[in-house]
C-alpha cells in the first residue's frame, strides 16, 4: 500500500462529533480530500466496552483503508483511548495514525509548568485515565483532575446547547470541587467544541478551555510534511461522508458541525 500526497485523510468518530476535527483540518489544509465515516449504528462510544470499540474502530479502518486513504485521524476521544494500538497495527508502519488525545496531553504539558489540569468527556475516555496518564508522564509537576459528563454529547447530537438549560447542566458538572483551582480545562470530546463559548463563560475567561480541534489539525499538518504526503497542488478537494445508519434527521443536524449541508452516504459495514 503506497500513500501518495493526492490521497485522502481518513477520520472517523462514533457520531458527527468527529466533524468538529475534519472542520479543523480542511481551514488548516485547504487542499486535502478527506473520507469520513460516523459510526451512528454504535453511539455513543462512551458507554461501550472497550473490546466493542476495538472491534468497531478495526471495522471502519479497514473501510478506509480500503478506499487508498493516506493517514488515519481517530476523531474520538473514546476510540482514541482504546483503540490506538488496533487501528495502529492495521494500518502498520506506512500509514499514520493520529488520535485525539496524545496532541492534547503534548501541549497542554508543555503550557503548564506545574498546577491542576481539568478534563470533562465521556465515561469511557474518563474511566480510562488516559488523560491523567499521559500528562502526568510527560509533566509530573501537573495533576489532572477528571470529570465524567456523559449527557453532555448526546445533548449537543441532539442540537440542544448555548441555551439557558443547557447551560445548567454545563454549570452543574464543572462545579465540583474536584476542578476547583485549575488553570486550564480539557475539552475531552470532539462534540465539546460546540459549546466551548458556555464552559467558558462559567469560568469567567479565568480559565484556559483547550479545544483539541485546532491542536489535532496542527498535528495532522506536521506529520504530512514529515511524510512529504501534504497535497500542496491547487486541485479542488473532495470530501465524502459516511454513516453506518442513516436518518434524515442526523443529516440536518450535521450543519451543526460543519457549518454547511453535506451528504451522508450509508455505508452498512457491519450488515457485510
Amino acid at each position: 500500500m503506497v500513500n501518495g500526497s493526492n490521497q485522502p485523510i481518513g477520520i472517523f468518530d462514533s457520531g458527527i462529533g468527529g466533524l468538529t476535527v475534519a472542520k479543523a483540518i480542511r481551514k488548516l489544509l485547504p487542499n486535502e480530500s478527506f473520507i469520513y465515516f460516523g459510526d451512528t449504528a454504535h453511539l455513543p462510544y462512551g458507554d461501550k466496552s472497550p473490546e466493542s470499540i476495538r472491534l468497531y474502530a478495526k471495522g471502519i479502518t479497514e473501510f478506509l483503508l480500503a478506499r487508498k486513504c493516506k493517514m488515519i485521524v481517530i476523531a474520538c476521544n473514546t476510540a482514541s483511548a482504546h483503540a490506538q494500538k488496533t487501528v495502529q497495527k492495521i494500518c502498520g508502519a506506512e500509514i499514520p495514525v493520529i488520535n485525539v488525545i496524545d496532541p492534547v496531553a503534548i501541549y497542554a504539558a508543555e503550557h503548564f509548568a506545574s498546577g491542576k489540569i481539568g478534563v470533562i468527556g465521556t465515561k469511557g475516555t474518563i474511566e480510562s485515565r488516559v488523560y491523567v496518564k499521559r500528562i502526568e508522564k510527560l509533566n509530573p509537576r501537573l495533576h489532572v483532575k477528571s470529570r465524567a459528563t456523559p449527557l453532555l454529547a448526546p445533548m449537543i447530537e441532539e442540537g440542544f446547547f448555548n441555551n439557558k438549560i443547557s447551560q445548567a447542566v454545563i454549570n452543574s458538572y464543572l462545579a465540583i470541587p474536584s476542578l476547583k483551582g485549575i488553570a486550564a480545562l480539557i475539552l475531552g470530546c470532539t462534540h465539546y467544541p460546540l459549546i466551548k463559548r458556555q464552559v467558558e463563560s462559567f469560568y469567567d475567561g479565568q480559565v484556559e478551555i483547550i479545544d483539541s480541534t485546532s491542536v489535532v489539525a496542527g498535528t495532522v499538518r506536521n506529520e504530512l510534511k514529515r511524510r512529504k504526503i501534504q497535497n500542496l497542488a491547487k486541485s479542488k478537494p473532495k470530501f465524502n461522508f459516511h454513516v453506518s445508519d442513516y436518518t434524515d434527521s442526523f443529516e440536518m443536524s450535521t450543519r451543526i458541525f460543519f457549518s454547511e449541508k453535506i451528504h451522508l452516504q450509508e455505508s452498512r459495514i457491519w450488515d457485510l
